[in-house]
């Protein structure tokens, strides 16, 4: 690309649609930067989702002025937002919005201006904000574009070539500022993400041909496509494959050209995958073409949706004045929060829905009042999103984890107004302990535990807390440090790679463990966590 001293908004286009292609490129290695070495990496998955409903906004966008291109983009973004990252990237293309609104074009000194406002909309895109992470990175690259943009030689590409390396400095100093980073060994994926998007801009900048289109053109979000006249959510598929000389970066390019909110993890003898998609036969087929095929599961995500709309039109008169949409994961824990009233909507970790697709669950319940349970921390800032989008009156309870989730749901009473109700929830929240197993993904030190690769890893409310080197004796561990002695009840939700000799003898050695307990074992079918538990 030669050297200009303005930019339309064509130019705009051509500039982040490169940079959406580079960032899917490095997807997968950003959704490994995560601190704990879980199977649920996301942030590269959510940030490129992001950024594709953001150009396919943008494509349809009949202005070519930078203005209106931006604004597309920024509508888009908001729309497609998934996750903390995701949200806090759609502020930053607000930011821009904002700072070239009325420009028909832009040259480098407009954009260096206009990216001050990106920076200043992030930060309050959090409640909270915690430096070391892509706020850090977004200020810090920003504040030294706008002195390139000071200077004498001050052309759109050397603003670029300026933010990208103060962007990857600013990246490689977040463990330094950030302890749970230094602690895990890892940068802030978040701000890896944006580094690698800005990244982008400046190869095509530069002239540099994209490795290749990571993803053939296609309306964005599965539940956006339509099927039948409907919305349609697609298959969530998933699988182990085992063979030999896998290559994880091969497989996950693959399978991402053919679905969405992919993630791979394994080695080069055993894979876990897990994606959405429209054709899950396609994505089987290319898997069994590398080795042998294990735990295959395939659900289709609208059923439980479809189940709950056709539920709530058989439901008698007159329609309940709170509706309750939840994000849950797995067909058991779906039924489970269908059966306590609320609309369940696929999500969780890998899988964070978007703003729209929270949208879309609001407004289709039949309530004027509506309340959201996240059940997932990283899907709080979308939820927040959907109070100000929604014609309806929404408010969101903070749930973080599924065990809490349901104590919420327990506490909702539909004869009490909504604030009431709000207050019985999130009250609730504080009554349950929640617990999560699952399979180490790489080897680590944290705190005291020293993690090696395969082991059994255990969560309490949140916090890394058992390693062991096997399921049974790692959940007798977990549940000996959630306060069991001032509880009656222990819950056990078991995930779609529990087998049911390991859940036998879970159950015995609770029985045997706390007597005096009650104990209830539930099919929860979700992915990645073997176990989720709840004391209360």
């Amino acid at each position: 690309m030669s050297k200009v001293d303005c930019y339309s908004g064509q130019d705009l286009r051509q500039m982040f649609d490169a940079a959406t292609i580079w960032l899917k490129v490095k997807a997968g290695e950003i959704d490994s930067l995560n601190v704990f070495p879980v199977p649920d990496g996301d942030t590269g998955t959510n940030m490129v989702l992001t950024m594709r409903a953001a150009m396919e906004e943008a494509a349809h966008c009949p202005d070519d002025s930078a203005s209106a291109v931006l604004e597309a983009m920024a509508w888009g973004a908001l729309m497609g937002a998934r996750g903390n990252s995701g949200v806090i990237l759609a502020q930053i293309l607000r930011g821009l919005a904002q700072g070239l609104q009325g420009k028909g074009s832009f040259n480098g000194n407009d954009l260096a201006a206009a990216l001050a406002q990106s920076s200043s909309l992030a930060y309050k895109a959090v409640s909270q904000p915690v430096e070391g992470t892509i706020l850090t990175v977004i200020r810090e690259a920003v504040a030294a574009a706008q002195a390139k943009s000071c200077s004498d030689d001050s052309d759109l590409l050397s603003i670029m070539e300026t933010l990208v390396d103060e962007a990857r400095a600013s990246v490689a100093r977040t463990p330094s500022l950030l302890p749970v980073l230094r602690q895990a060994g890892v940068v802030d994926a978040g701000g890896q993400g944006l580094s690698v998007l800005f990244e982008g801009v400046l190869r095509h900048l530069r002239g540099e041909e994209a490795l290749e289109m990571v993803a053939s053109p296609r309306p964005l979000g599965l539940a956006l496509q339509k099927q039948a006249g409907e919305s349609f959510y697609g298959y969530c598929t998933e699988f182990l494959l085992q063979g030999h000389g896998l290559d994880l970066e091969q497989i996950r390019d693959r399978l991402g050209k053919l679905g969405e909110s992919v993630l791979v993890v394994g080695d080069e003898t055993v894979v876990r995958a897990h994606l959405h998609t429209m054709d899950p036969g396609a994505a089987l087929t290319y898997a069994t073409s590398l080795g042998v095929l294990r735990q295959v599961k395939v659900d289709n995500m609208q059923d439980q949706h479809r189940d709950f709309i056709a539920q709530m039109e058989r439901a008698p008169q007159p329609v309940a004045e709170i509706s309750i949409v939840a994000v849950v994961s797995g067909g058991g824990l779906s039924q489970v929060f269908a059966d306590l009233g609320a609309a369940p909507i696929p999500g969780g970790e890998t899988m964070n829905p978007s703003v729209q697709e929270l949208l879309q669950a609001v407004e289709s319940t039949p309530s004027a009042k509506v309340i959201i349970l996240p059940n997932n921390p990283n899907i709080l800032p979308a939820a927040a999103r959907v109070q100000s989008l929604a014609g309806k009156k929404v408010a969101v309870v903070p749930s973080k984890t599924i065990p809490q989730g349901i104590a919420a749901l327990l506490a909702f009473n539909p004869e009490v107004d909504l604030g009431t109700n709000i207050e019985a929830m999130e009250n609730a929240l504080e009554t349950v302990r929640s617990g999560e197993l699952t399979t180490a993904m790489r080897s680590m030190s944290w705190d005291d535990l020293k993690i090696k690769k395969g082991q059994v890893i255990a969560f309490l409310d949140g916090d890394l807390v058992v390693a062991a080197d096997a399921m049974p004796e790692a959940l007798l561990e977990l549940l000996a440090k959630m306060d069991t002695e001032n509880s009656e009840l222990v819950t056990i939700y078991y995930g779609a790679d529990a087998t049911t000799a390991e859940v036998g003898q879970i159950a015995q050695f609770i029985g045997q463990r706390y007597p005096e307990h009650k104990l209830e074992l539930v099919a929860g079918g979700q992915p990645h966590y073997n176990y989720i538990v709840s004391v209360e």
